[in-house]
């Protein structure tokens, strides 16, 4: 009466792959952490450079804190204090276009909580010194994205592009590298993350990020970036981003530690969502600056 159709197969559940649904198991949390971030961060570049200003100061202020959470010190005393005081001191002069100094601040402010931070703590067998890097860490990006969105002219676009192809190659590395795995990129930094991903993560920034460009020079009524320059930038943001997110990684596991915060409720924290944009908006900025006022960055 027997298990097994005319065929012969027995009668049971599917059989699914080994690991097949464990390679997905945190596509939930991807998809609710967008959905709480993202809405807010291009609303806030829409409406201007205040709204953009005011985001950047929660992020800046949120993420130092967590950055001093994560060093085993305090941000209600010194040397932890310092960290978010400093950022958010070089993002204040970032509004008022004095950037070198912004600049000058945040060296100066790595100095000394690097002297406060003597002798060196310990967490996980990582030095405290690590604390006064987290003033250039974080507050390099935040001057960088202030300086970005105050273009009065291509400040809107710049950002969107920078965003969008950050975003894009999160998710094309996730997604790729969730449907063909293969060969590990670096298991000793992140077990999780191959080869396949990050041609994927690459894949994705050049072709979201030409689109992007594309669509927004029509809509201003420029002319279209050319194809070799629109590639270079979408790609070097997308290799930093991913950049980015090893270097939270080895940090993480340099910290033993598995998330930044639990700020986000079950999803981590902010340093374990814009690691990729922590690293590649510098590069923007300066680029930026390169081309000049007014100019997009693909151009």
């Amino acid at each position: 009466m027997g298990g097994s159709p005319a065929g012969g197969a027995p009668v049971g559940p599917a059989l699914t792959p080994p690991g097949a649904a464990a390679r997905w198991r945190d596509l939930r949390k991807r998809v609710l952490s967008a959905a709480l971030l993202a809405p807010a961060a291009l609303l806030c570049v829409w409406l201007g450079a205040e709204a953009w200003t005011a985001l950047m100061a929660a992020a800046a202020a949120l993420l130092a804190w967590e950055w001093v959470r994560l060093c085993g010190f305090s941000t209600r005393r010194l040397p932890g204090l310092a960290v978010p005081a400093a950022v958010l001191a070089a993002g204040a002069l970032a509004v008022e276009a004095h950037w070198l100094p912004a600049v000058a601040l945040l060296c100066a402010g790595t100095l000394a909580v690097g002297a406060l931070s003597e002798p060196p703590r310990f967490r996980g067998g990582v030095p405290g010194v690590w604390l006064a890097f987290g003033v250039l860490y974080i507050g390099l990006a935040c001057v960088a994205l202030i300086h970005l969105r105050g273009d009065a002219s291509a400040g809107l676009v710049n950002v969107l592009f920078l965003f969008l192809t950050v975003w894009a190659s999160d998710i094309g590395a996730y997604a790729a590298g969730r449907c063909f795995g293969g060969p590990k990129l670096a298991p000793s930094v992140s077990p999780n993350k191959t080869w396949a991903g990050a041609a994927g993560g690459l894949l994705s920034a050049v072709a979201v990020g030409g689109t992007a460009a594309y669509v927004m020079a029509a809509m201003a009524g420029t002319l279209p970036p050319t194809v070799g320059r629109v590639v270079l930038v979408a790609g070097a943001i997308g290799v930093l981003a991913q950049a980015g997110d090893f270097f939270e990684s080895w940090i993480k596991r340099r910290f033993n530690v598995k998330d930044s915060s639990s700020l986000i409720p079950g999803h981590g924290g902010l340093l374990d969502r814009l690691d990729g944009v922590l690293a590649s908006a510098p590069a923007a900025a300066v680029l930026g600056v390169l081309l000049g006022p007014g100019e997009a960055l693909w151009r």
